[in-house]
This record gives structure tokens, sequence and C-alpha cells, in this order.
């Protein structure tokens, strides 16, 4: 009775402590005018929802990568949903990925998440920048993307960190405490 009662405690402080991660990122990546360098913020959310991913199983990591891509939606006044499917499906594939293929560390994860960043930037830039045929694109796109595919991935290095060292501090090994 007792190792259950431990197990759900841990748990709780665990997702509470990556909601409250998720919170302070959202935070960081709205705050005007924080870690910008000319036109370029970093995006801390989709490394965030990557870095739970890696650490946690596929099904948990989908579904905070789902909530962070809410979060995004959100803070960037877009439609919901779009986001939320994107990194929800980044999440989940990162997760299998770095179960079955990939060994992680901080460097190849902080590469990993530049590489999903850029994605998810560049299908955005395509879609809503893009398409619509705005002017001096090219510059726009070069002036924006890369910079912050670099920022976001060197501090994705940070995220990992810290998502693995929540999930190593609650972790439950075979069913004890």
């Amino acid at each position: 009775m007792e190792s259950r009662r431990k197990r759900r405690r841990s748990q709780l402080y665990k997702w509470g402590l990556y909601f409250l991660l998720l919170l302070a990122c959202t935070v960081v990546q709205t705050l005007p005018g924080f870690l910008l360098i000319g036109q370029a913020k970093p995006v801390l959310l989709l490394p965030l929802a990557l870095a739970v991913a890696v650490w946690e199983d596929e099904f948990s990591g989908a579904l905070f990568g789902a909530v962070c891509g809410l979060m995004w939606d959100y803070a960037a006044g877009r439609t919901a949903g779009l986001l939320a499917l994107t990194v929800m499906g980044l999440s989940f594939a990162v997760s299998v990925a770095g179960q079955l293929y990939l060994k992680l560390n901080t460097f190849n994860f902080a590469l990993l998440a530049g590489g999903a960043v850029w994605l998810v930037l560049s299908g955005d830039f395509l879609f809503y920048y893009a398409m619509p045929g705005y002017s001096d694109m090219l510059g726009r796109y070069l002036a924006y993307i890369p910079l912050t595919v670099l920022m976001s991935g060197a501090l994705a290095a940070l995220l990992y960190r810290a998502a693995g060292w929540i999930s190593q501090t609650f972790k439950i090994d075979n069913g004890v405490l």
C-alpha cells in the first residue's frame, strides 16, 4: 500500500515539474525582447516536448508534445491544433526512434532538436509567409530561421539535461521506489 502511494506521489512530482518547466519555457519564449538577436528568438516548447519524449515512453511523450503544441498555438495567437498535431507527431517519432535506433547524448539531442525546429519553422514559413506571396521571402527566411535554429539547439541541451534530471530523480524501478 505504501509503495503505491509513493509511486503516485513520485509521478505527481515528476509531471508537476514537467508542467512548471512547460510554463517557464512558455514565458521565456513569449517574453518580448528577451533573448532576441536581430529578428530571431529561440523556440523552447518544441525542444522541451522532444526532451520529455526521449526520457519518457512514447505515449506520455506524445501527450506532452500535444500539450506543448497547444501552448505554443495559444501563445503565438494561432489557430489551436496545427502546432499541437505537429509537435505531437514529432514527439512520438523522436521517442520511438530514441528507444529503437538512436544513441542520444546532450550534443546529439541538440542537433536533433535543432533539426526539428528547422523543419517546423520552415513549414510554418512556407504556409504563412511564402505561399501568400509576401515580398523579400528569402531575406526574411535567412534573417530569421537559421539563427532561431542555432539558438534553439543550444538551449535544447539545457532542456534535455533538465528533463533527464527530472526523469531520473522520480524514476520508479520495477514497482519499488
